[in-house]
């Protein structure tokens, strides 16, 4: 492109030179003579011309001239003054030429750059659900490798790019589709109006909830919508809710790289609005999902054993339990959480007694069958994985009162000492804090392994001196089966 406009510009800047050369000698013929004098000129320097040639050559011009020179002074000036302008209009064409072929070859880097960039995006996508995949299933923590893997996520290179992973628990979130409203009022800068709003938009009626509104709020609003009274289907959709504003949702974390950037702490002078406090404060995007369910199998994939339906033979034989445990648990039906298998006097270890009479169970026992057994089949919708879930979302679902924040702490604290994190929900009671009230309490809603996953992927483009376009991909992945399911994705510019 580039070659072809050099050559346009010759040819015209060329053209301009003769017409402005014909102006000057009055007539074409006189620009002619002019030219061949100047040949002959160069000639005789080489090899003398005959005098005689070069009279009648001279007497020739000045007959001619006198002759056929019809212009007059004036006129030559106002010829001149036109191959001016011509050639300011040649020049001016030229230019625009130029910098149109800049302007298109700057849209095709870019569009190169945006190409590159979204596959490197979902190289990292392919690459996190692959190492997903191959992760163990009988627990997941923050200590795995799709949590902590700078080497395969950081700054990886590809084809002029390099792409960053993010990958997030979406069970170490509290489900905005069973949270309740005392869950969700413990999420930093919540307030009842949006709380009882959120749990009008998710229900399936229309009576208004407390401090909330109904579908005729939403359908007389300047641009109007209509309400979902049903469940949530993406975590976004929250942001149509009354009252829930983009600061609210997304915090300060608004490129979701997890890092305080520098526009993420400065006041108000850039966006996102912040209190440049030097403290990354995230927003409810990081805490709720509409995504998180628990398969109802055990660390081996097996279908947990019903203990409302199982005989005593299968619960003795599947389970490993003692004749006398096994008809306790026959005769205590019906069971309405696993945790209703012990109270706060069951003894720490097991007890000695006939096999024959029916003995309540210790907490060791519960302990090694927690995982193994269920009161309902079927997935659960909205369990939290203790081991991946931040101190607010366990401090809410431990009552978020000062107990339920040290306790949330303490939880934390004791999964952070284990190896492998904690293998089944009994382990919480492992550690002193932890009472069987409480753990009674929250059974029912957590879990230590997950299936579904955000990755976050972004790519940017790599130039000189400065980096190019950023592209930011998000996928909802969900691993339970194979191949993988997406269940949400989006992929453009980075925040």
């Amino acid at each position: 492109m580039s070659y072809i406009v050099y050559r346009i510009s010759y040819v015209v800047l060329r053209i301009a030179y003769c017409v402005s050369r014909i102006a000057w000698h009055g007539h074409p013929l006189d620009f002619a003579r002019d030219r061949l004098g100047r040949v002959f000129i160069r000639l005789s320097a080489e090899k003398p011309v005959p005098q005689a040639y070069c009279v009648t050559v001279a007497g020739y011009e000045r007959r001619e001239r006198l002759e056929n020179s019809r212009l007059t002074l004036g006129e030559n000036g106002l010829v001149l003054v036109g191959v001016l302008w011509l050639k300011i209009i040649l020049i001016a064409i030229v230019a625009i030429v130029v910098q149109n072929s800049r302007l298109d070859l700057k849209v095709r880097a870019v569009g190169m750059e945006e190409l590159r960039c979204r596959w490197a995006c979902r190289a990292g996508i392919e690459k996190a659900v692959g190492i997903l995949n191959e992760d163990p299933r009988e627990s997941d923590d923050l200590t795995e490798l799709w949590s902590d893997n700078d080497e395969d996520f950081n700054g990886i290179g590809l084809e002029m790019c390099r792409f960053t992973v993010r990958v997030i628990d979406e069970a170490s979130k509290l489900n905005i589709n069973t949270a309740t409203k005392e869950q969700l009022m413990e999420l930093p800068n919540m307030i009842e109006d949006i709380v009882d709003a959120i749990i009008d938009w998710r229900d399936n009626d229309d009576s208004v909830s407390g401090l909330g509104v109904e579908g005729e709020y939403y359908e007389t609003l300047t641009y109007p919508y209509k309400i979902r009274n049903g469940p949530f289907r993406t975590v976004r959709e929250l942001l149509l809710v009354r009252g829930v504003s983009e600061d609210l949702f997304y915090g300060e974390d608004t490129n979701f790289n997890g890092q305080l950037d520098r526009n993420e702490n400065d006041g108000e002078q850039t966006p996102p609005t912040d209190d440049a406090n030097g403290e990354l404060d995230l927003g409810w995007i990081e805490y709720l999902t509409c995504y998180s369910y628990a398969n109802d199998t055990d660390a081996e994939g097996e279908a947990r054993i019903n203990i409302n339906q199982a005989s005593r033979s299968e619960m003795e034989s599947s389970l490993g339990l003692s004749s006398s445990h096994a008809r306790w648990i026959e005769d205590n039906r019906t069971h309405d959480s696993i945790a209703d298998l012990i109270n706060n006097n069951s003894p720490k270890e097991p007890q000695s007694g006939s096999s024959n009479n029916a003995q309540p169970l210790d907490l060791q026992t519960f302990g090694s069958i927690a995982d193994m057994i269920t009161v309902g089949g079927g997935d659960m919708e909205g369990k939290v994985n203790i081991n991946t879930a931040s101190e607010i979302v366990l401090s809410a679902l431990l009552g978020g009162d000062e107990a339920g924040m040290q306790l949330a702490e303490q939880v934390v604290a004791y999964r952070e000492e284990q190896l492998y994190g904690m293998e089944s929900i009994a382990d919480v009671l492992q550690f002193g804090g932890m009472s069987v009230e409480t753990f009674k309490q929250i059974a029912d809603s957590i879990t230590v392994r997950s299936d579904v996953y955000t990755i976050r992927c972004f790519a940017t483009a790599t130039r000189a001196p400065d980096d190019g376009l950023t592209i930011r991909t998000e996928a909802v992945a969900d691993r339970s089966s194979t191949p993988y399911e997406i269940l949400y994705w989006y992929q453009g510019a980075n925040n």
